[in-house]
C-alpha cells in the first residue's frame, strides 16, 4: 500500500467513523424519546474500499399498526369507563346511597309505618319528606345525565377541532417526507414527526394506513372511512347549545359519511371520538329512558281516582310533574323525571296537608276516600304500599324486564348500571395491558437501547483510534524519508 492510498484509507475510515458516531451520539440523545425511532448507520465493504449507506430507521408496519389499534382501543375506553364513573358518582357513588332506588325503598318503609298508624300526624310528614328525597334523587340524577350528555357534546366539538388541527399538521410532514424521498434526501426526522401526529390522531379516531411512492401516506377510519388522501377530507360537527331528555345530538361527518357510535361495556369504539357518541346518544340516553320510567311509575301508582263516580280521569297524587296529569302506560315519558315533584297539596312547607295522602282529595273533593275523616282509615296508604310491590308494564326500550313493580325495576336500573360499568372498568384493565404489550413490542424495534449504542460507540472509538495509529505510522515514514533525503 502506498503512503497515499494509506492516508485515502484513513481519511476515509474518519469520516464514515465521525458520520456513525453523530448517529450514534443521535440515538443516544433521544433515549427518553419515544417518538424517536432508532438510526443504524452501516458500511458496505467492496473492492475498492468502504462505503457509508443511508441512515436508516427502524420500523416495523405491522407493530405499529397494532399500535395504533391498541391506542384507539384504549382511548374509547377511559373514555366509556370515565363517563359510567361519573354516574355511579351521581348516585351516591359504590353503595349508591343516593339513588332513586335507595329513597323509594325508604318511603316503603316509612308509608308502611303511615299505614299501620294512620292518624299519626308525624308519620305522615315523614312519608312525605321520603317522596321529598325520591323525587329530587330523580329530578338531580336526570340533571346529572344530561349534564354527561352536554359534555360529551362539548368533548366531540373539541375533538373534531383538534382531529381537523392534527390532520393539517399531518399533511405538512407528509409533504416533507414525500418531498425528501422523491429528491433522495434524508427524511428520518420527518418520518418520526409523522408517526408522532399519527399517534395523536388514533387517540382521537380508529385509523388504517396505506403507504405509496416516495412514502406518501393515506389515512382511513377503523370502518373504512377516507380520513386523509393528499389532504385532509372534511369532517363536519354541529354541537348543540344545551340537552334535556328530548334532545337529539348532531352526528360527525367524516368525508360524509356519519361516525358511528361504540356499543357495550367493553366498547366497540375506536378513538375518543366514537366513545363520546356513545355517551351522548346510548348509554345516558337509556339510563335517563329507566329514571323516567321510575318516575311514570311513581306519578301512576301513587295517582288518585274518582270517588264520585262522574267518571273523571286519574290524576296525580303524592308526586306529580310538569304536564300534570298521569302519562299512559308501559310507555316511557320523556323528561318526566326532570320535573317530579311532592304534590304541593300534601307538602306542609307549601301550605299543604299531610293527612290528604291518607283521605284522598290531593285533586278536589271529588277524589276523597276517606269520606268521614276517620282518622284510623288506612285502606288508601295499604294500597300504595301494595303498588310499590305490585308489577306493572315497562317500556320495553330500556333494556330492562317489562313487568316489574317500581320498587324493583328502580333496584334493576341501578343493577343495569353497576353491571354496565362494571364490565367497561374490567375491559379497560385489559386494553390497558392490551396497549402496553403492543407499545413495548414496537419500542423494543424502533426504541433505543444505550447499552448497545454505548457499546457501538466503543467499537466507533476503536476505529477511529486505528486509523490515527495509520495516520501516525505514515507521518513516521514522511519523517524518515524526509531525514534521508537531506
Amino acid at each position: 500500500m502506498g503512503l497515499s492510498s494509506a492516508l485515502n484509507t484513513a481519511s476515509s475510515i474518519f469520516s464514515n467513523t465521525s458520520a456513525q458516531m453523530a448517529v450514534v451520539s443521535k440515538n443516544i440523545s433521544n433515549s427518553g424519546n419515544a417518538d424517536y425511532s432508532r438510526r443504524d448507520s452501516t458500511l458496505t465493504t467492496s473492492v475498492n474500499g468502504s462505503k457509508l449507506n443511508p441512515t436508516a430507521r427502524s420500523e416495523d408496519a405491522l407493530l405499529q399498526r397494532h399500535n395504533l389499534t391498541a391506542t384507539s382501543a384504549l382511548s374509547a375506553q377511559n373514555v366509556v369507563t370515565g363517563a359510567l364513573d361519573q354516574l355511579q358518582g351521581a348516585m351516591g357513588g359504590n353503595g349508591y346511597a343516593t339513588s332513586p332506588s335507595t329513597f323509594i325503598s325508604k318511603l316503603e318503609s316509612s308509608l308502611q309505618s303511615f299505614a299501620a298508624s294512620p292518624g299519626n300526624t308525624t308519620l305522615a310528614q315523614s312519608v312525605v319528606s321520603d317522596a321529598k328525597d325520591v323525587a329530587n334523587s330523580l329530578s338531580q340524577a336526570s340533571a346529572a345525565v344530561q349534564t354527561l350528555r352536554r359534555e360529551s357534546d362539548e368533548n366531540i366539538s373539541q375533538q373534531v377541532s383538534t382531529l381537523r388541527d392534527l390532520l393539517n399538521q399531518f399533511q405538512t410532514a407528509n409533504d416533507a417526507v414525500k418531498t425528501g424521498t422523491a429528491s433522495n434526501r434524508d427524511v428520518n426526522d420527518e418520518l418520526d414527526k409523522r408517526d408522532q401526529i399519527l399517534g395523536k390522531i388514533s387517540e382521537i379516531v380508529g385509523v388504517q394506513t396505506v403507504v405509496r411512492d416516495n412514502k406518501d401516506m393515506a389515512i382511513y377510519t377503523s370502518d373504512g372511512t377516507t380520513l386523509f388522501e393528499a389532504k385532509p377530507r372534511d369532517i363536519l360537527f354541529a354541537p348543540q347549545p344545551g340537552y334535556d331528555a328530548t334532545t337529539t345530538g348532531n352526528a360527525v361527518y367524516i368525508d360524509g359519511v356519519p361516525l358511528k357510535p361504540g356499543t357495550g361495556g367493553n366498547t366497540s369504539a375506536m378513538g375518543s371520538l366514537q366513545a363520546n357518541l356513545q355517551i351522548r346518544d346510548t348509554i345516558a340516553p337509556k339510563f335517563q329512558a329507566q329514571l323516567d320510567e321510575i318516575s311514570r311509575g311513581l306519578v301512576t301508582q301513587f295517582s288518585e281516582k274518582d270517588q264520585s263516580g262522574a267518571g273523571l280521569p286519574n290524576l296525580p297524587g303524592l308526586f306529580t310533574w310538569a304536564g300534570g296529569t298521569v302519562p299512559a302506560s308501559g310507555t316511557v315519558q320523556a323528561g318526566i323525571s326532570s320535573s317530579i315533584t311532592v304534590n304541593a297539596a300534601i307538602d306542609v312547607t307549601q301550605g299543604g296537608n299531610a293527612a290528604l295522602l291518607r283521605d284522598g282529595g290531593i285533586n278536589g273533593a271529588s277524589y276523597v276516600s276517606n269520606t268521614t275523616g276517620a282518622a284510623g282509615y288506612a285502606t288508601l296508604l295499604q294500597g300504595y304500599v301494595s303498588g310499590l310491590t305490585a308489577k306493572i308494564p315497562f317500556d320495553g326500550t330500556t333494556d330492562l324486564n317489562t313487568s316489574l313493580s317500581v320498587s324493583d325495576y328502580a333496584s334493576s336500573s341501578i343493577g343495569w348500571l353497576e353491571e354496565y360499568r362494571s364490565q367497561a372498568s374490567d375491559s379497560k384493565d385489559t386494553k390497558k395491558a392490551a396497549a402496553s404489550t403492543a407499545s413495548q413490542a414496537l419500542l423494543s424495534v424502533t426504541g433505543v437501547s444505550l447499552d448497545e449504542e454505548l457499546s457501538k460507540l466503543l467499537d466507533l472509538e476503536q476505529s477511529y483510534k486505528a486509523s490515527t495509529k495509520i495516520v501516525s505510522t505514515v507521518n513516521d515514514m514522511l519523517q524518515a524519508l524526509m531525514a534521508a533525503v537531506r
